[in-house]
């Protein structure tokens, strides 16, 4: 059926018009909605007001999706493909919204039916007032001039909805709702909280707060129990003994790079008289056993809370974690296993060795209300264990107990979900899992036009290394070494080291294996090294200045990657090289360790490799002169986006101006590969981008051929390559290289994904 967009622009200019008559607002939205629908054979039109106050969308209008959901759903400025939108002052069309990564899926209004999706912003000027949508359930079903269609139609809508004050009639209806007697309704938004994805998955299970905040106690079950007696003590400490090294066995087993006595805290409180010996006495006076516990740990975590040394305060979820633990073991709940499994852990914050020691125990995933730093989300994203970050405000409203479903991939929190919402999922995963199915993984990934490119993996834990081998990458990219030295009490000797390293390199069985120094510093800080404190650690003591500022600690490391890569194909990159000065003190330095190391007779890899990871602009700079020394180049995607465009994607205020696409960070991409092959050397790229469907074309086009990625990945990126002809790469480089405006790069995006919708 023919849409007729010229009637449809005539009669909602009609229907506009109608709102100086005080007519009831609502009444003309669903108007305008209706024959949208109709006049575009849409199957569903709705309107999004925009609140400046609170940056939010409120769905007020809908044609075809569930009426219960008007006033009810609710999107963040960013959200979802109709958030983005607003955000980005900029219409999005897209042919098969289940795919996109923008896509919000919100239970019980039926959405999902809905393929192809169209949202368009209601600005007046630069200022957001709304959104308006349009979906099909036939893929691939809106064209540009729908587009145009409705730019013209929000662009009268916007008139109408500022001069009838709505969004401040929607607040006081909020107002009024909430004052009177509530009618039954569907929950939809009342039961979400939104947050911020750090580690992917979803996690089904009960929220159990285990705060490290100042001054909080511990939440430990209920005390009511038979009378328990200091013999019934003295057993479950022998349990929790028994547990514990059970624990850190299984661990050592598992995790042999990051699991070294983690459990030590635990054992040591336990063994301490002055904790079990005062709980004791404390039940032999007549303190109820649990409320002896209770009383003794709640000491603890005070005098940990406020110690001056970080060590000390470390341990406050320790000594929280082993009450819980004494507690169930005291009143026989779960004696088997005495963990967290079922359970959603709900922390102010964690540290990395809080999360291998619960996911040892069985943790379903994380909340965290502090904010997650990068080491934390990647070591959860290796562990499997999704995490979502929320506001203090949120975490604290959830209830002990209380059933949830976490979408940590959309950074959703769905309280008590009902069974729609759990068979939604079930789909999901099972989608999932047929995307990063590794069976159809072939050995070799070629382009279309028969080109070689080479996949390999970042490694950040040796567990990382199993579903390596099973995804059939080519070997190790990037691997992530300063976790060893992040979860320990003091700086790993080059003995621990190289045992780690080694059997890295044994069982990537002659794989290339690239190791990085270590990249401390920004977010990634030890705990047991506290020489410094920076007011923009960022900018400060991080990555190669801190290897360089210590040699003795530079050195340990360099002499156990050089002798673990002894008859194997190894490399080292340095991180955050700003000068040709860095690297060439960085090389003699590995030139000094292989002198020592053949004096001393100990085999090692005299053939070793030495790169570059280029993240700085000031190393863009000199990319000519570094490629000349380096043996080669590899571009750190997420660090290089940061400093040049000088945006801390972590800071809601700014994160979205993190753009990898860019034109400076474009050009950057291309003049670092240009000059990798104008001295013959190897180019590759890490990060989130190399990993980006959208830029795959540009980064093939300009001559990238090395990809370093989280291993679930290479099914999708191997599918990529293999669909993608160089020469047509080429050509979508070259044109994306001339734009000197994001804008122009958004729309040539936008373009070439609305020619290949109208071609279908």
């Amino acid at each position: 059926m023919k849409k007729r967009n010229v009637d449809l622009v005539c009669d909602i200019a009609e229907l506009i018009s109608l709102a100086e008559g005080g007519r009831d607002r609502r009444e003309l939205l669903q108007k305008v909605v209706t024959s949208v629908a109709g006049h575009m054979h849409a199957d569903v039109c709705s309107i999004y007001i925009y609140d400046e106050e609170h940056k939010e969308l409120t769905l007020r209008a809908t044609q075809g999706l569930d009426l219960m959901a008007i006033g009810e759903v609710k999107l963040k400025l960013g959200e979802g493909i109709t958030g983005r939108a607003v955000r980005e002052l900029r219409p999005i069309c897209v042919g098969t919204a289940s795919q996109s990564s923008s896509y919000k899926f919100f239970p019980g209004i039926h959405e999902e039916d809905y393929e192809a999706f169209l949202a368009v912003p209601i600005l007046r000027g630069l200022r957001r007032i709304g959104a308006l949508v349009v979906q099909a359930g036939e893929a691939n079903y809106f064209t540009p001039n729908d587009v145009k269609a409705l730019r013209a139609i929000a662009a009268q809508l916007a008139t109408m909805i500022e001069n009838v004050q709505l969004l401040s009639e929607a607040r006081e209806e909020a107002a009024a709702a909430a004052a009177a007697v509530p009618a039954p309704k569907k929950v939809i938004a009342d039961s979400i909280i939104r947050g911020r994805s750090a580690s992917t998955g979803t996690a089904r299970g009960k929220a159990f707060t285990l705060d490290s905040a100042e001054n909080e106690t511990c939440a430990l079950p209920d005390p009511d129990a038979p009378p328990i007696t200091v013999e019934d003590f003295e057993r479950a400490v022998e349990n929790t003994a028994d547990q514990i090294d059970k624990l850190q066995r299984q661990m050592s087993e598992d995790l042999a790079d990051v699991a070294v006595l983690i459990f030590s805290a635990h054992l040591l409180i336990l063994e301490d008289q002055q904790f079990t010996g005062r709980i004791a006495n404390l039940i032999h006076t007549g303190t109820e056993a649990v409320q002896a516990i209770a009383t003794v740990v709640n000491e603890y975590v005070e005098i940990f809370s406020k110690s001056k040394m970080p060590l000390i305060r470390e341990k406050v979820l320790d000594v929280k974690d082993l009450g819980n633990r004494l507690t169930r073991n005291l009143l026989n709940e779960e004696s088997d296993e005495c963990d967290y499994r079922g359970q959603i852990i709900i922390a102010h914050e964690l540290l990395p060795s809080d999360i291998l020691k619960l996911s040892a125990e069985n943790v379903e995933g994380f909340i965290v209300s502090s904010g997650v730093t990068s080491h934390n989300a990647i070591i959860s994203r290796s562990l499997g264990i999704p995490m979502v970050a929320i506001s203090r405000d949120q975490a604290d409203s959830i209830p002990d107990g209380e059933e949830m479903l976490m979408d940590a991939e959309q950074g959703i929190i769905y309280l008590h979900p009902g069974c729609e919402v759990y068979d939604k999922y079930r789909e999901l995963e099972s989608a999932w899992k047929m995307l990063h199915d590794a069976s159809d993984m072939k050995e070799q990934t070629l382009t279309k036009c028969g080109e070689q490119v080479n996949i390999y993996a970042n490694i950040n834990l040796l567990s990382d290394l199993k579903p390596a081998r099973e995804f059939k990458v080519e070997g190790v990219g990037l691997y992530r070494s300063e976790f060893p030295f992040i979860v320990r009490n003091d700086f790993p000797t080059e003995e621990e080291q190289y045992v780690i390293y080694k059997k890295l390199v044994d069982q990537m069985e002659g794989r290339t294996v690239t190791f990085r120094t270590l990249d401390i510093g920004g977010d990634k800080m030890l705990s047991y090294y506290s020489n410094v404190t920076e007011a923009n650690p960022f900018l400060g003591m991080r990555a190669i200045r801190f290897s360089l500022q210590n040699k003795d600690i530079f050195t340990q490391q360099l002499r156990a990657f050089l002798r673990a890569g002894a008859n194997a194909d190894t490399r080292i990159m340095f991180p955050l090289v700003s000068s040709v000065d860095d690297f060439i003190a960085a090389r003699d330095i590995v030139q000094e360790c292989m002198i020592s190391l053949d004096a001393e007779g100990i085999a090692y890899n005299p053939k070793t490799k030495l790169g570059v990871m280029m993240e700085l602009p000031s190393a863009v700079e000199v990319v000519d002169e570094l490629a000349h020394e380096a043996d080669f180049l590899s571009i750190g995607s997420n660090d290089l986006i940061q400093y040049m465009l000088a945006v801390d994607r972590t800071n809601e205020m700014v994160s979205k101006l993190y753009l990898a696409h860019h034109p400076a960070i474009l050009r950057a991409i291309n003049r670092i590969v240009s000059a990798g092959m104008t001295h013959n050397i190897d180019v590759s790229i890490c990060g989130d981008l190399s990993a980006d469907p959208r830029m795959l074309p540009f980064l093939l086009g300009v001559g990238l051929k090395k990809f370093s990625i989280d291993s679930v990945n290479a099914p999708t990126v191997q599918r990529l390559v293999n669909a993608t002809n160089l020469a047509e790469a080429e050509e979508i480089a070259n044109c994306m290289l001339d734009f000197g405006r994001i804008s122009e790069v958004e729309a040539f995006l936008l373009d070439r994904n609305l020619a290949k919708e109208v071609e279908a």
